[in-house]
This record gives C-alpha cells, sequence and structure tokens, in this order.
C-alpha cells in the first residue's frame, strides 16, 4: 500500500507517521510538508529509513502533481494545516491558502489519480460553540458555525472534501476531532505552552474568566480513531473523535501547576480574545458504534506522559521558546 501523509512532520502527523510505520511495516510511506513553525523534519528522524520526506508547500500545484505522477499513492491522510486560532485573526489569508487551496489541489489530484481513499483531518471548531449544559455535544450531524479565520477555513475545506465525493466519486471520509495534546505539539496551544510556562516559572495566561472548556483526546488515541477510519470507515461518511474530558482553562492550568510541583508559576487572567468560543464537546458514539473506538488514555495518563516528553526533550523545544508567538492583543498584558 502506498500512502501519502500530508503535514506529517507536525504534531498529530508526526504520531500518525510514527503508528503507520510499526503497524504496516510494508506499506510505502510519502510525508510531504513545508516545514514551518508547527512541521519539524527532526520529529521523523526515528522513522527516516521508513519513509520518503518532500519538502514543499501543497500550494505548489507542480510539485504535487509531479508527486502523484510518480508515486501511485492508495491512500492519502491529509493532515497538513495552519491551526491557531489567534495567528489566524492577524492573518487570515494564510490560512485560506493552506487550509482551503492546498486542500483544492489535493482533491483534484486524487480525484485524476483514482485514490481509493482520501481521509481529511478537521476540528470541531467548524461547528462553533456550545452551552455550557454537559448534556449537548457536537456530533455529526451538527450544523456548522465557524467563528474565527482558522475554524472558517477548515470548514470550508470540509465542505470541499464532501463535494468531491458527492460530485465525483472520491471515496473520502472527515474526522472532526476535540482538542488534541501530547508529544511534538509545539507551545502554541494551551497544554504545551502551560507545562514549559510552568518548568520556566512564568505565569499561566488564562484567557477571560478561565471557564471555556475544551474536550481533550490524547493525539495516540486520535491516530488510533484515525487509523480504523482509513482501513474500515465508509466512503462519505464524518466521524467524531472524542477524548472524553472535559476541562475549562482553570482546571487545565491548575492540573498543570500540580503536574510540576517545584515550578513558581501561579494562574493570571488575561484579556480574553476575539471570538473566543464557550465550549467544545464531542460525541463520538457513531465511532465507537460503527468502528469499536473508545479513547484508551485519560486525562490524567495523559498529562502525565505529555509532562514527562517536555521534561525529556528541553533540545526539541527551547529553540521554540525563544520566538514564541503571542498575539498583538495579549502583549500588553504579558
Amino acid at each position: 500500500m502506498n500512502i501519502l501523509i500530508t503535514g506529517g512532520a507536525g504534531f498529530i502527523g508526526t504520531n500518525f507517521v510514527n503508528l503507520i510505520s510499526k503497524k504496516y511495516p510494508d506499506y510505502k510511506i510519502t510525508v510531504v510538508d513545508k516545514l514551518n513553525q508547527q512541521g519539524r523534519k527532526e520529529n521523523l528522524d526515528s522513522v527516516k529509513s521508513k519513509i520518503d520526506f518532500q519538502n514543499f508547500d501543497l500550494v505548489q500545484f507542480e510539485n504535487l502533481s509531479k508527486l502523484f505522477k510518480e508515486k501511485e499513492f492508495d491512500f492519502v491522510v491529509h493532515f497538513a494545516a495552519e491551526t491557531n486560532v489567534d495567528r489566524s485573526i492577524e492573518n487570515p489569508l494564510e490560512f485560506v491558502n493552506s487550509n482551503v487551496v492546498a486542500t483544492q489541489n489535493l482533491l483534484s489530484l486524487s480525484h485524476k489519480h483514482n485514490i481509493k481513499h482520501f481521509h481529511h483531518v478537521s476540528t470541531d471548531e467548524v461547528f462553533g460553540e456550545l452551552p455550557l449544559d454537559p448534556s449537548i455535544k457536537f456530533n455529526e450531524d451538527t450544523p456548522y458555525d465557524p467563528r474565527s479565520p482558522y475554524s472558517a477555513t477548515k470548514a470550508g475545506s470540509d465542505h470541499l472534501v464532501r463535494a468531491y465525493f458527492h460530485t465525483y466519486g472520491l471515496p473520502i471520509t472527515i474526522s472532526n476531532c476535540s482538542n488534541n495534546y501530547g508529544p511534538y505539539q509545539v507551545p502554541e496551544n494551551i497544554i504545551p505552552l502551560f507545562i514549559l510556562f510552568a518548568l520556566h516559572n512564568k505565569n499561566l495566561t488564562i484567557y477571560g474568566d478561565g471557564k471555556s472548556i475544551r474536550d481533550y483526546l490524547f493525539v495516540e488515541d486520535h491516530c488510533h480513531a484515525i487509523d480504523a477510519i482509513l482501513h474500515s470507515g465508509k466512503a462519505g461518511e464524518t466521524y467524531c473523535v472524542g477524548g472524553g474530558a472535559e476541562k475549562n482553562g482553570i482546571e487545565i492550568a491548575d492540573a498543570i501547576l500540580a503536574a510540576v510541583p517545584e515550578t513558581k508559576s501561579t494562574k493570571k487572567f488575561v484579556k480574553d480574545r476575539p471570538g473566543h468560543d464557550l465550549r467544545y464537546a464531542i460525541d463520538y458514539s457513531k465511532l465507537k458504534r460503527e468502528l469499536n473506538y473508545e479513547p484508551s488514555v485519560s486525562f490524567e495518563e495523559g498529562l502525565r506522559k505529555t509532562v514527562q516528553w517536555y521534561k525529556d526533550n528541553p533540545e526539541w523545544w527551547e529553540p521554540i521558546m525563544q520566538n514564541l508567538y503571542i498575539p498583538d492583543f495579549l502583549k500588553e498584558k504579558n
């Protein structure tokens, strides 16, 4: 089997490449990544002898077309995307190119070359926000209501993927996941950022009143879910992938302060960001019912593993901390 994994040097992509290379040693794996701050080639050092790595931007259609002609892919798994909400607020055009135009390029070539299965990795943020009522969760039938440039561009790419199924018969699946955390996550997201802040005795800056809730999913569980969808999912279907661990910003900060007991950090509340959604939560019962998916790593275990990984790998994150992204509307508060 010949598989293309886009964004395979990024956070979730790296973990997925590691899983696929171990579980399916006979697969021919090609990784394409443009290697921005979120994608780092050294993430794949442990599997570099098992993959063909290509460094270019998916908006470069000629490079992508040449690769499709040479490789004759069976599967495409599309992780590549710009994902940081704060950066999308300051530079939405970059997100349109990376999340919409790049996806269109992949779909066009996948259709042309008769790909057997195109899997698109998306986010629960396309659904908008939920009230604080724990009985209400996103599912595969939730209407789209994106509220940031990031989620709007991911919603657009989801719609394009579905259009290629209905219009051209391209065998696709889509997964919408909750907030991932785990090894190799660039510290633009709350868990790795707070871990590194705690290790450096910096205050843990919490947006607004800290009561916005997210459903947290350990990245290895997410990768197992995508594996199941890729090999057993039904063409044309969407699957929501959740972790069953709803936490607000205060709870995340408290958990990390407890996991790094030596820290001198404290919680600090800062100005809320524009368009900050109140709550996300995933109902993954369809995935459980049809593909036997169940998160195997509790939040407590996953956080312990994640904290330990960052403690054990300072050479990975130290260069990132020197150029850490801080959105303009928070700079005056830090």
